[in-house]
C-alpha cells in the first residue's frame, strides 16, 4: 500500500530541509506545502523545493525529462540533481525555489514570456529516446474520471465533443509529430521567476515533457480564448510573441486555427471533464466558468474540427 500524503508530506519536508541545509548552512528555514494532489506533492523549505511525482512515474522517462531541464536552463528550471530518489515507492526530485505567477494580479500575467519560452522549447532539438509528451494521455484520463464519476447532465455534451476528436488527440494513436520537444501541460502555473524573486521567467514541471504536436502547448490559452474566458488582447499578446520568437506550432502569419483547433478542443474537453467530475464528487452545481466550457463542448459536437494545414517549421 502506498503511503498517504499525511505520511509522505512530513518525510518529504524533512528531505527538503536536509537538502536546503546542505546548500546553505545559514538557511533561514521555514517550510510550506505548495501542492498536495494525487498526481504530485510539492513542499518547500526556504529556497529548496521537493516534489513527489505521481505513483506510476517511469524512472527512466523521468530521468530523461530531468536531463532536458538540466541541459536547457534558459528555458526550463533545472533540478538540483538530475537523478530522482525513491521515497516510499515515490520518485522525488529537488529544485530551487522560484517565484510563481501571482494569481491575484491577472494584468501582470507573463503571456509574452510564456509564449517566447514555448517557442524556444519547440525549436530545441529533442534528444533521442525521449518519450511522447503526455498531453493527450492526461485528456484521456480526465474523460475516464468523468465516466467514473456517475451521472450528470453535462457529461453527454462533453463525451460527444470528445468523440469528434481524431484518435491521436484521445491518446488512441501515435501523434502526427514525433520530433518536436513539447512541455505537455502549459498554463501560467507552470512559470516561475528564478532566481527568486525577480529573475527571468522559466518553465517548470517536466512530468509531461516529451515529443509531440507543439500546438498542444498553445491549446489551453487558445481554448480559453475560444470559450470567452481569455480576453482577445491577452490571446493576441501570447500568439504574437510566439510567432515573433519563431515558434513552429502555427504559421508565421495568417489563420492559426487549422493548427490549433484540435488541441484546443481537446483541452476544452479535458477542462470540462474535470469540472463535471469535481462537481459530481462535491454534490454541487457547475459554476459559471465550468458551465462555459461545457457549453463550448456542446457547440463543438456539432461542428467538425478543422484539419491542420502544413506549414514551415
Amino acid at each position: 500500500m502506498k503511503p498517504t500524503s499525511d505520511l509522505l508530506i512530513p518525510e518529504l519536508t524533512a528531505k527538503a530541509r536536509a537538502t536546503a541545509h546542505a546548500r546553505s548552512p545559514a538557511c533561514p528555514c521555514g517550510a510550506a506545502t505548495l501542492a498536495d494532489r494525487p498526481d504530485g506533492i510539492v513542499v518547500r523549505h526556504a529556497d529548496t523545493v521537493a516534489k513527489a511525482h505521481p505513483p506510476d512515474t517511469d524512472p527512466t522517462e523521468l530521468t530523461g525529462r530531468l536531463t532536458v531541464a538540466t541541459r536547457h536552463p534558459g528555458i526550463l528550471l533545472p533540478p538540483l540533481d538530475p537523478a530522482p530518489v525513491d521515497l516510499h515507492g515515490r520518485l522525488v526530485t529537488f529544485w530551487p525555489y522560484g517565484t510563481p505567477v501571482d494569481p491575484d494580479d491577472p494584468d501582470a500575467a507573463p503571456w509574452e514570456a510564456a509564449a517566447t519560452l514555448l517557442a524556444h522549447l519547440h525549436r530545441t532539438p529533442a534528444p533521442d529516446g525521449l518519450p511522447p509528451m503526455r498531453g493527450p494521455v492526461k485528456a484521456a484520463r480526465a474523460v475516464a474520471r468523468l465516466r467514473e464519476a456517475g451521472p450528470h447532465p453535462a457529461a453527454a455534451p462533453v463525451l460527444r465533443a470528445w468523440h469528434t476528436l481524431p484518435p491521436w488527440a484521445r491518446a488512441e494513436a501515435p501523434m502526427p509529430d514525433t520530433a518536436t520537444l513539447c512541455h505537455g501541460d502549459l498554463h501560467l502555473g507552470q512559470l516561475v521567476r528564478h532566481p527568486a524573486p525577480t529573475g527571468p521567467w522559466l518553465l517548470i514541471d517536466v512530468d509531461d515533457l516529451g515529443v509531440g504536436v507543439p500546438a498542444w502547448d498553445l491549446a489551453r490559452p487558445a481554448a480559453w480564448y475560444a470559450c470567452g474566458l481569455l480576453p482577445a488582447d491577452e490571446w493576441s499578446r501570447f500568439l504574437t510573441a510566439y510567432r515573433e520568437a519563431g515558434g513552429p506550432a502555427v504559421p508565421a502569419d495568417g489563420d492559426p486555427w487549422p493548427a490549433l483547433d484540435t488541441p484546443a478542443r481537446a483541452l476544452t474537453v479535458q477542462t470540462a471533464a474535470r469540472a463535471v467530475a469535481k462537481a459530481v464528487a462535491a454534490g454541487r452545481p457547475l459554476d459559471e466558468v465550468e458551465q462555459a466550457v461545457v457549453d463550448a463542448c456542446d457547440r463543438m459536437a456539432t461542428v467538425p474540427p478543422q484539419l491542420a494545414q502544413e506549414h514551415a517549421k
